[in-house]
């Protein structure tokens, strides 16, 4: 393994330190309650066959168009272009930041997922659901969010949009993931991310333990029957029907993902907006990004998959992660926090220069 820079070495430390932790209180849980730890299923595929196949994806993405183009589809051209390429771009640095980043992810996904599904038999099925929904109802001026939400953007055409946004953050996980592992240009962006998303991930299960609940859709199950079917219901349902059959048919094999405090939605749809505005250029991604976290926060309330509160805690946890894995990555935070740049490199945020 390459010596680390003393610029990202603390990350990479607390990469590390994170899912270690993480894996740890996942194999104790399991010990001390006598159940299996499980590998959940995901988008394309489990955890273990997922983050690969994204990266040799994106490895591939990478080499043949620049191959294709530069060659000028002449044979001959390409075997040069592709050393070229793995030797400017995929160095022993890059190697390292790509296995360890999806390793330490790997590790804290999959456990954050099996102590979830512990949390009921750790804590029982006591819930604080009703305060939390007491105070959306203060909130609200005395109505359910659910109820003005719908009144505000009805419930035809728009849930089915705001499903969709929703939805779209299974996919975004790993692609954000393996985007920023394998093309940030400068390797202390990839191991921000990467940090932060552990972070994030990990913070996360403290607070289901911290204050547990359901969720409003869950718990108050009838402010949503004006809603058509959407993919976001048939997930709700899915989601419901496996805790279900977790706690009270002792179903083997499978996890039980109902938590609702703090909103992970919120917490990484803003954390990669952020990795978005620090490290890229482009205003039109910044909006798409932003618009992409604001939408999700108005689809976690209107669908009931959280309580305002639980959006309120998923902000302060990005902020948290984002802020801590760019210290311990080398970043310098300039004029408030509302700029950085990597302290490896120069004082601009070098998204075409290594």
């Amino acid at each position: 393994m390459p010596t680390l820079t003393r610029v990202y070495r603390p990350a990479y430390a607390l990469l590390i330190g994170v899912a270690a932790l993480t894996g740890l209180l996942a194999v104790v849980a399991a010990l001390v309650l006598d159940r299996r730890l499980v590998d959940p299923e995901g988008f394309l595929g489990p955890s273990w066959l997922r983050l690969p196949l994204l990266v040799l994806g994106a490895f591939l993405l990478d080499m043949l168009p620049r191959t294709l183009w530069v060659s000028r589809l002449n044979p001959k051209l390409m075997p040069g272009i592709v050393r070229d390429r793995v030797r400017d771009h995929w160095t022993r640095e890059r190697l390292v930041l790509v296995v360890s980043g999806l390793v330490c992810f790997y590790i804290t996904y999959v456990s954050y997922r099996n102590l979830k599904s512990f949390l009921p038999f750790v804590l029982g099925e006591e819930k604080y659901d009703r305060e939390l929904h007491l105070m959306d109802r203060v909130l609200f001026l005395g109505n359910d969010p659910a109820t003005v939400l719908h009144t505000v953007f009805g419930t035809g055409w728009s849930a089915h949009a705001l499903s969709s946004i929703y939805l779209w953050f299974l996919p975004l996980v790993p692609l954000a993931l393996a985007a920023w592992l394998v093309w940030s240009r400068n390797i202390t962006f990839g191991y921000w991310f990467a940090t932060s998303q552990c972070l994030a991930w990990s913070l996360g299960t403290a607070s289901y333990y911290a204050l547990p609940t359901l969720g409003p859709g869950f718990a108050y199950a009838h402010l949503y029957g004006d809603l058509p079917t959407t993919g976001s219901g048939a997930l709700m349902d899915s989601l419901y029907y496996a805790r279900k059959g977790v706690l009270r048919d002792g179903v083997e094999g499978a996890v039980q993902s109902v938590a609702g405090f703090a909103s992970l939605h919120v917490a990484i749809t803003l954390l990669v907006a952020l990795m978005v505005q620090y490290t890229l250029r482009n205003r039109i991604v910044h909006w798409i990004f932003w618009i992409n976290f604001v939408i999700t926060v108005i689809a976690t309330l209107y669908f009931g998959w959280h309580y305002v509160a639980d959006d309120i805690a998923g902000v302060a946890i990005a902020l948290v992660s984002f802020w801590l894995g760019g210290l311990a990555s080398g970043q310098k935070f300039d004029r408030g926090g509302l700029a950085s740049h990597p302290t490896s490199t120069t004082s601009r945020v070098p998204v075409d220069a290594d």
